[in-house]
């Protein structure tokens, strides 16, 4: 039986992980839910639904459960801090299982000021003035007690920036500043308390206060803070905290989260998929953790998705600098033409190519891809074997043919550059 996993908010860096992770799963049904238009959520996930309420809505958990009882939800991954807490403190009105740790645990992790507090004589935490008169050091940090991403965060350096900064958001916390490396510590605690991974990555580089660019780092006191985090605070699955050097390079705790980070992709890559954990976890499965050895070094960027408005049920597509190129497979070319096979398409190939058409398919094992092959040993143009009453599509490296094939079957035409917008991320 699958287990149908509702995701929310579907489209941001935490929801497109926990697609990444999930999507390939036998045991799971993704669902997609967004409360805007514009995101990335409506082009990952096949199941998307959009229009659900912002939490603090008046009636947003009426609409969750009406979304819920229609597709038969099991789980709700929260994918955003704010959702995260307000689902946590209100799963006993939610009508399916919410992935999150206990309330308390998910009230103390949103505020920091909280955090520092009850962690201060436990590990390692940021000097925390309460004043601006305090100071007697600059600079310092200033950065809201509640927020995410680097959102309203500013390096002040001296009293007269402390002031004009407070005087705008009297709520910042004001910080030691802490100018040495960062890292995140990516955890799993099972349902009975057993923190079962604790493991570290350093931020090496970091957008909107997401690491970008990161890789595993061994230090034990990371293992020894996460014990005591875990002894202190009650979680179940997946978690992270952060931690930044002071100036004597002394490590600082920054914040902790009992969530899904976007960045646990690296970890994924080594064997640990903690979005899946998770939901063993909350089904009561018993669950082991194996990574593999290998050095692994993660670097995110945008990546571009398509939303396409072209119907074709035939793909003509040529074969020397297009499906064979330098004498190899070009890759995205024959991963969409799986995608086609998928889809129930039919492919053809058209090709001028001078040797035996056959042997070079047999050479490079994609001789079974194709519905027809055409091969044009004169110069003929290839439009003139292109069925016009077909909704088709060709794909040819070169111009001049695309440009003939344009102009005399009117259907679209495609360099290898462009498939990336008929590729089909979602299942």
């Amino acid at each position: 039986m699958k287990h149908k996993v509702l995701v929310f908010p579907c489209g941001s860096e935490i929801g497109l992980e926990i697609h990444k992770a999930l999507k390939f799963c036998k045991d799971i049904e993704l669902f997609g839910a967004s409360s805007v238009s514009s995101n990335n959520g409506k082009y990952q996930y096949k199941n998307y639904i959009e229009g659900l309420p912002w939490v603090e809505a008046p009636g947003f958990i009426d609409q969750l459960n009406e979304l819920i009882l229609k597709h038969n939800i099991d789980f709700i991954y929260p994918a955003h801090d704010s959702v995260l807490l307000f689902l946590s403190q209100n799963q006993s009105l939610v009508k399916a299982t919410v992935i999150a740790s206990e309330a308390k645990t998910c009230e103390i992790c949103r505020s920091k000021a909280l955090t520092y507090q009850i962690f201060n004589n436990i590990i390692p935490v940021p000097k925390v003035y309460n004043s601006s008169a305090d100071i007697n050091e600059y600079p310092v940090f200033l950065k809201p007690d509640v927020g995410q991403g680097a959102k309203g965060v500013y390096l002040a350096k001296n009293k007269e920036e402390v002031d004009f900064y407070r005087a705008k958001d009297n709520t910042l916390l004001m910080l030691e500043y802490l100018p040495y490396k960062e890292y995140t510590v990516d955890c799993f605690t099972d349902s009975k308390g057993n923190l079962l991974f604790a493991k570290g990555r350093l931020r090496s580089r970091i957008q909107n206060g997401i690491s970008v660019d990161t890789f595993p780092v061994d230090n034990p006191e990371f293992l020894e803070f996460a014990e005591k985090i875990n002894k202190e605070l009650k979680f179940k699955g997946a978690w992270f905290f952060q931690l930044k050097e002071n100036k004597n390079k002394e490590l600082m705790l920054l914040e902790i989260a009992p969530r899904i980070a976007g960045t646990m992709a690296l970890f994924r890559n080594l064997g640990v998929n903690f979005p899946l954990l998770s939901i063993y976890t909350f089904v009561d499965m018993p669950v082991e953790i194996m990574t593999n050895e290998y050095h692994l070094q993660l670097d995110r960027a945008l990546s571009n998705s398509y939303k396409i408005d072209i119907e074709y049920d035939h793909v003509y597509v040529d074969l020397d600098d297009t499906i064979i190129n330098n004498d190899k497979i070009v890759v995205s070319v024959v991963s969409f033409l799986f995608q086609c096979l998928n889809n129930g398409k039919k492919i053809y190939l058209i090709t001028r190519h001078k040797e035996i058409v056959e042997n070079t398919l047999n050479k490079f094992r994609i001789q079974n891809m194709f519905d027809e092959i055409i091969h044009i040993t004169n110069g003929d143009c290839k439009s003139l074997f292109i069925d016009k009453g077909r909704k088709a599509i060709f794909i040819d490296d070169s111009f001049a043919e695309r440009k003939k094939v344009k102009t005399n079957c009117s259907i679209p035409v495609f360099d290898i550059s462009q498939l990336e917008s008929l590729i089909e991320n979602h299942l």
